[in-house]
């Protein structure tokens, strides 16, 4: 892309951008160029894949869950293409890093509702649970203490006893409780790697 474009590229992403100044989306964007090089990808210089984007995570902020990976994939992938984009990779990093409340619990939410129905059901919480938590006693079964959770996070957090989580019933829970937004599995990455990632990234082109 000419300067030019990428000038174009940056003030528009800069006017789009609730939670990044213009420095910082230039970044981002030097970032994306990087990785779309790295990528040398069917994309041509459009954006990068999967593959690219769960090392850039993991690398980042040590995202490991495939099953997160992948969902946090298909968030940032709003077009349904397999290729995230450079609009799309500064609007996702700034839920990630900079997110509101609201835009986390909504997020997190996505991540969580695996086929994308509106609710989170017993067996997505299952599928989340059994994931980030693979370490078990060994004299437990592994499956009934994932279910016991499964429950105890239903009685928690679903207000309008229907067993299955909306939209409105994770909000709830969040706003009374903050813990609860990633109850069913990191998919954020933590403050202390997200800093670490911003002062590399942003402090490189200051």
């Amino acid at each position: 892309m000419s300067r030019k474009g990428v000038k174009l590229l940056v003030d528009s992403l800069t006017r789009s951008s609730k939670h990044f100044n213009k420095s910082e989306v230039e970044c981002l964007v030097n970032l994306f160029d990087t990785l779309v090089a790295k990528a040398r990808s069917d994309f041509a210089g459009v954006g990068f894949n999967r593959v690219v984007f769960r090392d850039t995570l993991h690398s980042a902020f040590g995202m490991t869950d495939d099953v997160v990976l992948d969902r946090v994939f298909s968030i940032f992938d709003r077009d349904n293409d397999g290729c995230i984009t450079v609009v799309e990779w500064v609007e996702g990093l700034e839920v990630l890093l900079r997110g509101t409340l609201d835009e986390k619990i909504k997020y997190c939410f996505q991540v969580y509702d695996l086929n994308g129905d509106g609710y989170i059901s017993r067996e997505e919480m299952f599928q989340m649970l059994k994931n980030s938590l693979l370490i078990q006693s060994a004299d437990e079964e592994p499956d009934e203490g994932i279910k016991d959770l499964v429950e105890i996070a239903l009685k928690k957090m679903d207000h309008d006893h229907d067993g299955k989580l909306s939209f409105t019933d994770f909000e709830k829970a969040v706003r009374d409780e903050n813990l609860l937004l990633e109850a069913f599995g990191p998919c954020l990455p933590d403050i202390k790697s997200s800093m670490s990632f911003e002062q590399k990234i942003f402090r490189a082109n200051s």
